[in-house]
């Protein structure tokens, strides 16, 4: 596996964990961005 995959695959889960958190804490504006924001590091894994 390459070195940029594995980054790639960290942003996307700290994107998808940071997300997560701030939607059970009740931001959920900033919640959708940090989706939004993992689905822009996901693109690059294709």
């Amino acid at each position: 596996m390459d070195i940029t995959r594995v980054a790639w695959i960290t942003t996307v889960l700290v994107a998808l964990l940071t997300a997560l958190l701030l939607l059970l804490s009740g931001y959920i504006g900033y919640a959708g961005l940090g989706l939004a924001v993992a689905i822009s590091a996901g693109i690059n894994l294709m």
